[in-house]
């Protein structure tokens, strides 16, 4: 019934204390399938992942470079259950995650589900929603359908997901905004999202690895940061320049950077590059997958 699929880069000894955990899940999922976009792991790490895909406890996929985006959509393509629950590498999982996510689907008949995310230091809370899903709060205990996902934790149908391109590939480095651009291009092919409160981790958040390896995003001239909003923008956003002045003012007139002005021409440098970029990859048009003849995929 469900896949758990976990892209992961530069994680070590936490993605091995992750697995384990979903190992312990009741009901437990199908499948596990680890998207690994690492090079090369300690020998502690990778024993262990080896044993676990000889033994067929995991499906270990390796790719060549980091794409959260692409290592997803070979996620999609690789598993073979209806639904698939998307998952960071560094969580402590609620014991029923799998049963809850599967249970969300079948009572709300939606093409994704989307479940409760803890951050460092938070818990649950109430909130009146409305409006920007933009500023959805992911640690509500209200479930409703919503507009915007967490990839953290984002359970799809594999055939949905799979019929409107997955997830554009375009959005590059630390791929800001790839997975709300995906929820929109949901709810234009009318399918449905639900916030599943149930469904809940706890999210680690490591300080290394992951979209950590990008850097901070306050400081550098990369426009890995950046992309990715500018790029999401200018497909969903009627006022472009004028969200791009605000994305501009937003992140450079902020207290760090009072605080720290030598790092001001570097981030107003990964800012414009980011921009540019973004127009660059949006006059290319979109990067989404298509379904192998020989897939038999049929949308439920």
């Amino acid at each position: 019934m469900i896949t758990i699929a976990i892209p992961t880069y530069n994680r070590g000894a936490i993605l091995v204390e992750t697995i384990a955990r979903l190992l312990a899940l009741e009901p437990r999922a199908d499948a596990i399938l680890i998207a690994d976009q690492t090079r090369d792991h300690q020998s502690d790490v990778a024993q262990a992942l080896e044993q676990w895909s000889r033994d067929g406890t995991i499906h270990w996929l390796r790719l060549p470079e980091p794409s959260i985006p692409h290592a997803m959509n070979e996620a999609l393509l690789a598993a073979k259950t209806k639904l698939v629950l998307f998952l960071d590498d560094d969580l402590i999982p609620a014991r029923d995650l799998a049963g809850a996510h599967v249970a969300a689907h079948r009572e709300h008949d939606v093409w994704a589900v989307a479940g409760q995310v803890l951050q460092p230091g938070e818990d649950q809370e109430s909130f009146d929603e409305g409006g920007d899903d933009l500023e959805f709060h992911f640690n509500s205990d209200r479930g409703r359908m919503i507009t915007n996902v967490m990839a953290g934790n984002l359970s799809v149908d594999r055939a949905r997901a799979l019929q409107i391109g997955g997830f554009d590939e375009n959005f590059v480095g630390a791929a800001y905004r790839f997975e709300t651009d995906f929820a929109m291009r949901i709810a234009v092919a009318g399918g449905a999202i639900w916030f599943e409160p149930r469904a809940s981790i706890h999210h680690l958040k490591l300080s290394t690895g992951g979209l950590r390896t990008f850097g901070d995003h306050r400081a550098v001239a990369s426009p890995e940061h950046t992309t990715g909003d500018y790029y999401f923008a200018l497909h969903h956003v009627p006022h472009f320049w004028r969200y791009a002045a605000r994305r501009l003012a937003k992140n450079v007139l902020t207290r760090y950077h009072a605080a720290h002005p030598w790092t001001i021409p570097g981030k107003i440098a990964g800012e414009l590059r980011g921009l540019a970029l973004a127009r660059k990859m949006h006059r290319k048009g979109r990067r989404l997958r298509t379904v192998p003849p020989d897939d038999g995929l049929r949308a439920s």
